[in-house]
């Protein structure tokens, strides 16, 4: 039988979220079900809920950013056991069966993936997420989290950590690769931990000087404010790769511009508009613009484990179930400092 725990859901686009309860579906032959710790918040969970994306399936429970401990395992499940330290990000599944599935690229099915809230599971149900007491998910989709990890820290790794990581893998950052995160939020100060441990040398490029001792703190060689035009000037032709945060509006072709020969800037931001781009901010330098999403479940797992070796968790606020919505109004005026995680214990 489905088992009934309590969650905070989105029950419109313009309403607070509501303490409720959900149905977990019973945990079949591959399935793994997890008692929640954390769960991070994510811009993206405000942006979905507020049907902003497209419109949202309601009641709506958000969260892609978990971590937990098992709590009950299927009868064919191999990979977990009940009181293994957990986590879930961004997926709970894929079609397992195209070719970049087949690469180990499940991010980037071509049927597309099961997202872990708001996509139409196997069963034919809505997927729900993390802001609630467990979920279950298939085996192949939980990641295990290294006991250096506190699973408060972890929680925002799933989607913050992975979503940096998997850029700063594919473009090869490391030592004697000169790196700019632009924007010191969320993603941004991931960015920063995670390529200044890979050997890279670190710029931060943000509106203003205001998070600069963070930003030295956690691993950035420099910081420059972007409000500043004479930043663009100083920096133009500097850097290897530019990791863009930023989901607001900005200037293309000014960041291209800071992009040396062969240089990539990859956006894993979302500005809610179209952007223009001049095709000589990119034919004179062989600059590329590029994309990037969250990473597989085996990247995933290897960055867990990198961070884990690197003592790497993410800066964070953690709060009560019950400020959800004070900590989502927070979060729209960038006062975090950089992931609100959610202790679900206080959803008993």
């Amino acid at each position: 039988m489905p088992t009934t725990v309590t969650a905070y859901a989105a029950t419109a686009a313009d309403q607070p979220l509501e303490r409720t309860t959900i149905e977990r579906r019973d945990v079949g032959p591959h399935d793994v079900r997890i008692e929640i710790a954390y769960a991070g918040i994510c811009h993206s969970d405000i942006h979905t809920a507020r049907s902003e994306w497209g419109p949202a399936p309601y009641p709506l429970v958000v969260g892609h950013e978990i971590a937990g401990v098992v709590a009950e395992v299927g009868s064919q499940v191999t990979k977990h056991a009940v009181g293994d330290r957990v986590g879930v990000g961004c997926m709970v599944d894929s079609c397992r069966e195209c070719a970049q599935c087949e690469r180990g690229l499940e991010q980037y099915c071509l049927a597309g993936n099961t997202g872990t809230y708001a996509a139409i599971d196997r069963d034919g149900t809505v997927t729900q997420g993390g802001y609630a007491q467990q979920v279950v998910v298939t085996e192949d989709f939980v990641v295990r989290i290294p006991d250096g990890l506190a699973l408060d820290v972890a929680a925002p790794l799933l989607c913050a950590g992975i979503t940096t990581y998997s850029p700063l893998r594919h473009w090869k950052a490391g030592p004697g690769m000169k790196v700019a995160v632009v924007g010191m939020g969320g993603l941004g100060h991931m960015g920063v931990k995670l390529a200044h441990a890979m050997g890279a040398e670190v710029t931060v490029l943000s509106q203003s000087l205001k998070k600069q001792e963070d930003g030295l703190r956690l691993g950035a060689d420099h910081y420059y404010a972007t409000s500043d035009p004479t930043t663009f000037e100083h920096l133009a032709g500097s850097f290897d790769l530019i990791l863009n945060t930023v989901s607001a509006q900005f200037d293309m072709n000014a960041y291209l511009s800071l992009l040396a020969v062969d240089g990539t800037m990859v956006l894993v931001g979302a500005p809610p508009k179209a952007l223009p781009v001049q095709a000589f901010s990119l034919i004179p330098a062989r600059r590329t613009l590029a994309g990037s999403t969250i990473g597989s479940i085996g990247e995933t797992q290897e960055m867990l484990d990198f961070c884990a070796e690197h003592g790497i968790g993410a800066e964070i606020e953690v709060i009560d179930a019950a400020q959800v919505n004070e900590a989502w109004e927070r979060v729209l005026a960038s006062d975090v400092r950089y992931r609100f995680v959610i202790d679900t214990s206080t959803l008993a």
